[in-house]
């Protein structure tokens, strides 16, 4: 399955990624598994006052640690996120926007 991702960092940088996967049952948890790790060793915080933090909070939080500078210069980072998101979501086109704080698709 092939997945074009775009993150939406501000209003004059994004980036365009895609990603070429197989998706399995197995492979969407150790996707998800791969948010909750990227999560934690990132540091993130939660965005809701109730501090219940959802698989798509996960991505918007671990695009805003990673950020524009990392996600655009390493390969290595940016392909390891682009994967494991199309996995985890299993979509086609995928759009996450920082400044709207959504996860489209």
């Amino acid at each position: 399955m092939r997945s074009d991702i775009t993150i939406v960092f501000d209003p004059r940088r994004s980036l365009d990624l895609s990603a070429d996967v197989e998706p399995s049952p197995q492979s969407q948890s150790q996707a998800r598994d791969w948010f909750d790790g990227a999560w934690e060793t990132l540091g993130c915080e939660p965005l809701r006052p109730s501090g219940k933090v959802l698989l798509l909070d996960k991505v918007l939080g671990v695009a805003d640690a990673l950020g524009y500078d990392t996600l655009s210069t390493d390969e290595k980072e940016a392909r390891e996120f682009a994967d494991n998101l199309a996995l985890a979501l299993e979509r086609p086109r995928i759009t996450v926007d920082l400044p709207g704080l959504t996860v489209g698709y």
